[in-house]
């Protein structure tokens, strides 16, 4: 290998698609790099991981020559939990990532990035890390520590109006020379394109399964979105809500209310996650949930509610003692086995996919005796003839708007 270095190439616009990229493409070349783009719109955009498409199209960059060492992107995300996520690839490690939180610390690591100059400018940004001072960038004294000798930072401005970016680094004494970056800025627009597709079905998978939960989720996403339409589950169904809510928050800022509600919803949702629940709707303090039944064991999903109410009311004592509520609250938790029915109910094209059903209605029913009969957690008889237990049964009950009286229980002093 050369160690003369290459001519320094002058920046160009992140991706000026005008034709002339395609003359630029090194002889003999042409083909190869017709057929990395080709590569990714169909085998890379379908990859099951977006870490693979970056290794896979780093890996065929070397393979036409380009000297990459460390290719990364930085992607926005539509997330509850983070804002972005960075992708990184080495030679020698292979493949991470990196989520980015929100708030001020990743604005503050923005504000000191490469990417902040490339996003103000829309050009792209190219470095000789040789002669860049370290206090230019946060990024740069890493960079060189770890050899690197020339770094290159895209802008990727999606349709949608989000600030994105991918990087290129080489350790090769000679750096990216003319022809690297006449094939670079030949696949830049469709590597943004696959990119953009990527992470617009990311965002809509989350962004479902946060509103609607996970099994709503891949029925919407199947097509199952007509009006009328209706899927039936057996399953035990858990029915939660807060005593006294409405007096506890009449003195609380809205902001506060909101606080506390997220306290006390995170006392009830891990457990119901953890044994295989499924969050469908949130209504107001109430909480609705599904265990479904799986094959032949139908005593699981009953157990798995049981087991992760009993868990959601040891968390919210645990945060009541804590003081993380304003004041102690109560909750109280009704278990019920039978069908839930998802259903698209609505008017026009304003739909809400909810659940639907007597047995939905006979467990909020049954929640409402929790404070009748001072017990935070109450079963139905359909409920306990799936349960591994001996329950304790507490009389039969009138349920508001059920003909007949239904025999109700609380888990036995072994349970």
């Amino acid at each position: 290998m050369s160690d003369q270095p290459r001519p320094a190439p002058a920046p160009m616009p992140t991706a000026a698609a005008d034709g002339s990229e395609a003359s630029d493409i090194p002889i003999g070349l042409f083909r190869d790099c017709v057929a990395l783009r080709d590569w990714l719109l169909s085998e890379g955009a379908r990859l099951p991981e977006s870490g693979d498409l970056l290794a896979g199209m780093a890996e065929r960059l070397n393979a036409l020559g380009v000297p990459v060492d460390r290719a990364t992107t930085a992607i926005d995300a539509l997330h509850s939990d983070y804002s972005g996520v960075g992708r990184f690839w080495t030679r020698e490690d292979g493949v991470s990532f990196r989520l980015f939180p929100h708030g001020e610390v990743t604005e503050q690591a923005l504000a000191r990035s490469p990417f902040a100059h490339v996003y103000g400018t829309g050009e792209w940004l190219i470095l000789d890390l040789r002669e860049t001072p370290d206090d230019r960038y946060s990024i740069i004294p890493e960079l060189k520590a770890a050899g690197y000798t020339h770094y290159i930072t895209v802008p990727l401005f999606f349709t949608n109006g989000t600030k994105n970016g991918v990087t290129f680094a080489t350790r090769d004494p000679r750096g990216f020379g003319d022809d690297d970056l006449a094939i670079m800025r030949f696949i830049i627009p469709t590597l943004s394109a696959v990119m953009e597709m990527r992470g617009l079905n990311a965002r809509l998978d989350h962004v479902l399964r946060v509103y609607v939960g996970d099994g709503p989720h891949q029925a919407i996403l199947a097509g199952f979105i007509r009006r009328g339409q209706v899927e039936r589950i057996r399953s035990a169904i858990l029915f939660a809500d807060m005593r006294g809510y409405t007096h506890l928050t009449d003195a609380l800022t809205p902001e506060a209310s909101v606080e506390l509600l997220n306290t006390y919803f995170d006392c009830l949702v891990p457990p119901i996650e953890s044994e295989g629940g499924e969050v469908l709707k949130y209504m107001g303090d109430g909480l609705l949930a599904i265990f479904r039944e799986s094959g032949d064991d139908l005593g699981g999903a009953a157990q798995g509610a049981l087991s992760a109410a009993q868990a959601a009311l040891r968390r919210v004592e645990e945060a009541n003692r804590a003081g993380r509520f304003p004041t102690r609250i109560e909750i109280g938790i009704a278990l019920h086995h039978g069908e839930a029915a998802y259903g698209n109910v609505g008017s026009g094209a304003r739909l809400d996919f909810t659940v639907i059903g007597r047995d939905v209605n006979l467990a909020s029913r049954l929640a409402k005796l929790n404070k009748v009969l001072s017990e935070p957690l109450l079963m139905s008889k359909p409920f306990v003839d799936f349960l591994w237990g001996d329950p304790e049964l507490l009389g039969t009950h009138p349920l508001d708007g059920i003909a007949e009286e239904m025999a109700i229980y609380r888990p036995g002093k072994g349970a």
